[in-house]
C-alpha cells in the first residue's frame, strides 16, 4: 500500500459478533491500525490510548483495530477494552499481508529496552502477554484514510511498541475538507 491509493475493502469478523465491512466507513475519516495479537501488552494499552482519543474526537475520525487473532480468542481478552469502535480478527493474515504488514525479530528486541515503561504500565493495568507464537514478530501498522477512501498517510512500526503517534491522527481528524 502507498499514500494516495484507495483502501482495498476489507471485510472482517468482529468482536461484538458482526462482519466488519470497510464500506461502512464510506464519507468518514478513520485510521485502521495492525496490532500483533489479543493478549499482546503494548497492543491492549495502545487500545485503550485510542479508545481514550476515540471519545475525545467524536465524529472526527473513526478508528478500526485488526489483530492476529482467532475471533473467538480475540473474543475473550479484548473484552476488557472499551470496545467503541471495531475490533477485528484477521487470524489468517489475508490483510496482514495484503497491506504489507511486517515481521521482524530485531524490532521485537530493539523495542524492548525503550518500551520497558511501557510494558510496565500495561502490566500494572493488567495486561499480560499469555501466548507465545510467530505473531510475537508482527510490527504495527497503521493507515490514515480520508473520506473518499483515499490513504493519506501510512506508519511502519520500528518495534513492536511503535505506533503512529497520537498526535499525528488528531491532526488529521481536525483538518476540515481540502486542507
Amino acid at each position: 500500500m502507498e499514500v494516495g491509493q484507495s483502501l482495498p475493502r476489507i471485510i472482517l469478523p468482529a468482536i461484538d459478533g458482526s462482519e466488519f465491512d470497510s464500506k461502512s466507513l464510506k464519507g468518514k475519516k478513520y485510521l485502521i491500525t495492525f496490532f500483533r495479537f489479543a493478549t499482546c501488552p503494548l497492543c491492549k494499552l495502545r487500545v485503550a490510548q485510542l479508545a481514550k482519543l476515540k471519545a475525545e474526537l467524536v465524529g472526527n475520525c473513526e478508528v478500526v483495530t485488526i489483530f492476529e487473532s482467532e475471533i473467538e480468542h480475540l473474543k475473550k481478552h479484548a473484552n476488557k477494552q472499551i470496545a467503541i469502535f471495531p475490533i477485528l480478527a484477521d487470524y489468517n493474515r489475508q490483510y496482514y499481508e495484503l497491506f504489507g504488514v511486517k515481521k521482524s525479530l530485531l524490532g521485537l528486541f530493539r523495542g524492548i529496552p525503550f518500551r520497558l515503561p511501557a510494558v510496565m504500565k500495561a502490566m500494572l493495568s493488567g495486561y499480560f502477554p499469555q501466548e507465545i507464537s510467530s505473531r510475537f514478530f508482527s510490527m504495527p501498522l497503521s493507515l490514515l484514510v480520508d473520506e473518499q477512501g483515499i490513504i493519506r498517510s501510512i506508519y511502519n512500526g520500528k518495534d513492536a511498541g511503535d505506533h503512529m503517534p497520537l498526535e499525528q491522527i488528531i491532526k488529521f481528524a481536525k483538518k476540515g475538507a481540502g486542507d
